[in-house]
């Protein structure tokens, strides 16, 4: 199955391989494009048997190797304006539109058509490919993954490079992540009798609030030098949906949204958990003060540790050479690459397209974009033949 990038990426993006859906129709086709190489995959599925990851080493029985990792999943496509089918390769005055295009199936794609490239040249040095399922909702499905390669006993890579879109540059830092599923439980009375009931949209507004002043506190403050790079430099919180309330004159019963932290290289994910357990302590112990049913639930949904910077890490030696980017680079979204790194993996992120471009209707990734990723993986493959 001797397939161009090109036509890799045209197979790619016609899988619809949302976060919320199955990603096993993709990861078929991969297996079968890996098997008509000779070259066997290992699947790590999830819990339920309906998504997997997928890694497979090439080249000869040895360490000191580079890993291609990717993910399989996309974002929806519902509530945005498309002007041609998300799941079909549109180009168009030089970009490829589609969902995945940018992020990050057009990686996935040059990584795969490295494969037949690393076996025609023979190379001295390994290739392995890891595709992960869920990195849109929290990185979850990369670490069970790493954690099989590890245990596995397969021959230890000395580089990772994470294909995120970074218009080829070598992105050595990015903030990590925590998120939780809020459930604020109110006491429902009549609005005329509110003093006697707890609203669970008021209450839960105040730790809305209290996030907005973390936000103005940490934005007034000077940034340390570890997160001045960053924009912004400073830790953030973020609510990006809320729910709740049953009518306008009834106190609301519920209020769930989801909280996100996005924390700077420099501070602990679990010092900003203390803090907000202590701020959840005082709103909920407010709400049990009126009546004793009312509370707060959490439910932690992720927790993505960042990338930090390495000093003289086989990655970013490797991915600079390669490139010739030799700016600072560091990104405020999240990947995969802290958690091989806590794994004791050297690793950056390099990939083509702009992260602008990520999630939005008519998602895309210009010709000259995916052009420079396929001579990226050429010049690579070269040097693992060396």
């Amino acid at each position: 199955m001797n397939l161009t990038a090109r036509e890799l990426l045209d197979e790619l993006v016609a899988f619809p391989t949302v976060s919320s859906d199955s990603n096993l129709e993709l990861v078929d086709f991969v297996e079968t494009y890996l098997n008509s190489f000779d070259i066997p995959s290992i699947r790590v599925p999830n819990a339920d048997g309906t998504k997997a990851a997928l890694y497979a080493h090439v080249g000869p029985e040895v360490d000191g190797g580079v890993v291609l990792s990717g993910h399989t999943d996309v974002v929806p496509i519902e509530g945005q304006n498309w002007d041609t089918d998300p799941f079909q390769v549109i180009e168009r005055d030089g970009k490829l539109h589609g969902r995945g295009t940018c992020d990050m199936k057009g990686f996935d794609a040059l990584a795969l058509a490295a494969v037949p490239l690393a076996l025609e040249r023979d190379i001295k040095r390994p290739l392995q490919i890891a595709l992960s399922y869920d990195e849109e909702v929290g990185c979850t499905g990369a670490p069970p993954m790493i954690d099989h390669m590890v245990s596995r006993g397969l021959p230890r890579a000395d580089t990772v490079l994470v294909g995120e879109p970074s218009m080829m540059k070598v992105v050595t830092g990015h903030k990590g992540s925590i998120g939780y599923e809020m459930h604020f439980r109110g006491f429902e009375v009549h609005s005329s009798l509110v003093h006697t009931g707890v609203s669970a949209i008021m209450m839960a507004a105040k730790l809305i609030d209290w996030a907005n002043q973390v936000n103005a506190e940490n934005a007034a403050k000077a940034p340390s030098p570890l997160a001045a790079d960053f924009v912004p430099p400073y830790t953030t919180l973020h609510v990006g949906q809320i729910s709740g309330g049953t009518a306008h004159n009834i106190t609301a019963k519920d209020c769930r949204f989801q909280l996100e932290f996005r924390i700077v290289p420099g501070e602990h994910a679990e010092d900003w958990v203390r803090r907000f357990e202590a701020k959840i302590a005082e709103l909920e112990a407010e709400m049990k003060a009126i009546n004793s049913e009312a509370g707060i639930h959490k439910v932690p949904e992720f927790d993505v540790p960042g990338l930090v910077p390495e000093q003289d890490g086989s990655a970013e030696a490797l991915a600079r050479q390669l490139t010739g980017d030799n700016g600072t680079n560091v990104v405020s979204y999240g990947t995969e690459a802290g958690q091989f790194q806590e794994r004791g993996y050297s690793v950056v992120v390099c990939g083509p397209g702009d992260i602008a471009q990520a999630h939005q209707p008519n998602e895309f990734i210009t010709v000259d974009q995916f052009r420079k990723g396929e001579a990226f993986m050429s010049r690579l493959v070269d040097m693992l033949a060396q």
